[in-house]
């Protein structure tokens, strides 16, 4: 692979993420910049966790129908990037498969058109952020924000699981706002809803304010997921002998 002709950020100016170049000869294909282990490098730097990692949209499988409308609207995401300027915001209760999904973008982004992907749970990076500031911490804030700026596609898991304090928000702010400004696709995951489904349930705007709810009204389309646990179906199974 030719390394030369990729951007700072990972980024090929060759196919421009589509993962396609024009040969000599008029013909399309594959671009350059997806060989010589280039996708292996690209998934080992996105951080996918593993348990996520044997995730893609052939495992997913919908047990309602708003679940089969989610995978629908992320084949048509995959289908129509990088010729796009919005991200997805998942929003859904536990185990309905919201983060199943967001990693098969990642992976499907990677191996298909060779892009920078970077997997974050929020709450995790939070933390590394707050370790930065130790005096005995080798790595400095802005290494840490970084990628997390500079990634063409960024997943951000548990979207306001953190208590929403000032410099949550503020931190919280800086990253969407960054992304937002710089175009960069941006795909959340939460459990809190904009209605939420039992009486004094916290909102998502509860947890991040008005302010940025309402930006990732313009950053994102909103996937509303339900249906049965995942999670709770596969331990059930599990238990039976």
């Amino acid at each position: 692979m030719n390394t030369d002709i990729l951007k700072a950020d990972g980024s090929c100016p060759v196919c421009t993420g589509t993962g396609w170049e024009r040969s000599e000869d008029g013909s399309m294909r594959h671009c350059r910049c997806l060989d010589g282990g280039r996708t292996e490098r690209l998934t080992a730097d996105a951080r996918i966790p593993k348990r996520y990692e044997h995730c893609d949209l052939d495992s997913y499988l919908p047990n309602d129908p708003s679940q089969k409308k989610a995978k629908a609207d992320v084949v048509r995401f995959l289908e129509k990037y990088p010729l796009i300027d919005m991200g997805l915001l998942f929003l859904g209760p536990c185990g309905v498969g919201k983060t199943h999904l967001a990693v098969s973008i990642l992976k499907r982004v990677i191996a298909e058109k060779g892009d920078s992907c970077l997997f974050y749970d929020f709450r995790d990076l939070l933390r590394e952020i707050q370790l930065s500031w130790d005096s005995v911490s080798q790595v400095s804030e802005w290494e840490i924000l970084r990628p997390v700026l500079e990634a063409r596609v960024l997943v951000l898991d548990e979207l306001g699981s953190n208590k929403p304090t000032d410099w949550v928000r503020d931190t919280m702010a800086h990253i969407i706002n960054c992304r937002y400004n710089d175009r960069r696709i941006t795909i959340f995951t939460s459990n809190y809803l904009d209605t939420p489904m039992r009486s004094g349930e916290e909102t998502l705007t509860d947890r991040i304010g008005i302010r940025l709810r309402s930006r990732l009204y313009e950053m994102c389309k909103l996937i509303d997921i339900r249906g049965k646990d995942f999670r709770r179906e596969i331990k059930q199974a599990d238990y039976r002998f």
